[in-house]
């Protein structure tokens, strides 16, 4: 099954657009779990917490790699793919290169960690994007409008009349998705914006950060980027579901699973 038909699944299947994701910060874990191998053991538990509520799990590669922690990640997302095989993992690694370097990222991403998707970086052009298209079935998640304030220095740049996200939105939507797996990153923190890349995309899927701890408004975001069907989009919680417990106590993935039930209860409010 590709990578859309996977989501499309899940959306139904879990009744919910709520996309966990999963960044583990070693300062924040439970002290006995504050070490290289216990990231793997938190964020299984995490996954087993919240399986029933998420339309996909999004582990952040940098939150492992900075530790030396990336057989950690492998033994994640081997964990995701044989317990919740019907949810799409999203590997968020974000990157950008020419095609050589990026064949070998995407060899990473879904040969590796058999990632269903991951995100990438459009500025280097067409070209950097190739080469992750070869697979034909996996996901490909294109950064267009970001949920960071920085992001404006260049995504509004004027490019023939329109923001520069915009001109990256119809690029990826009607040149560059000849998979038909191509998705978009668009921040929560910006309804506006995600409500004119809806218009200019149809009903691509969308990775939407920024609710939970960026404090993006849940209504704004669903009544902006939803599609006909009310779905359309992985509305992603990271910090906010991770550490919902007070000071990551031991009782972590039980106040988790609240926190994502919660977070996908609210959105399915304004769907």
């Amino acid at each position: 099954m590709n990578f859309v038909n996977k989501l499309s699944a899940a959306w139904r299947t879990n009744n919910s657009l709520l996309c966990v994701g999963l960044d583990p910060d070693l300062a924040k874990l439970p002290p006995a779990l504050r070490h290289a191998d216990g990231i793997a053991t938190f964020c299984k538990a995490i996954v087993d917490a919240t399986a029933d509520a998420a339309c996909a799990f999004k582990p952040q590669i940098a939150y492992f790699a900075a530790l030396g922690a990336e057989k950690q990640l492998e033994e994640v997302c081997a964990y995701i793919r044989s317990r919740y095989p019907h949810i799409p993992l999203v590997l968020d690694a974000k990157r950008g290169d020419i095609g050589a370097t990026a064949t070998q990222y995407a060899r990473e991403a879904y040969d590796r960690y058999g990632a269903d998707a991951v995100t990438v970086n459009p500025y280097m052009g067409f070209d950097s994007v190739e080469p992750y298209l070869e697979w034909a079935d996996r996901g490909v998640i294109v950064l267009c409008r970001t949920s960071n304030a920085g992001g404006s220095d260049l995504q509004f740049l004027d490019v023939g009349g329109k923001p520069l996200y915009q001109h990256v939105a119809s690029l990826v939507a009607h040149k560059w998705n000849r998979s038909g797996q191509c998705a978009l990153v668009v921040g929560a923190t910006f309804p506006a914006e995600l409500r004119a890349v809806r218009e200019i995309v149809g009903d691509m899927p969308l990775l939407v950060p920024g609710i939970g701890a960026q404090g993006g408004d849940v209504q704004a975001t669903v009544e902006a980027g939803r599609t006909a069907d009310a779905t359309g989009m992985m509305i992603n919680s990271s910090r906010a579901i991770l550490y919902a417990a007070p000071a990551a106590g031991e009782d972590f993935a039980a106040a988790a699973r609240r926190a994502a039930l919660a977070t996908r209860d609210d959105i399915n409010r304004y769907r």
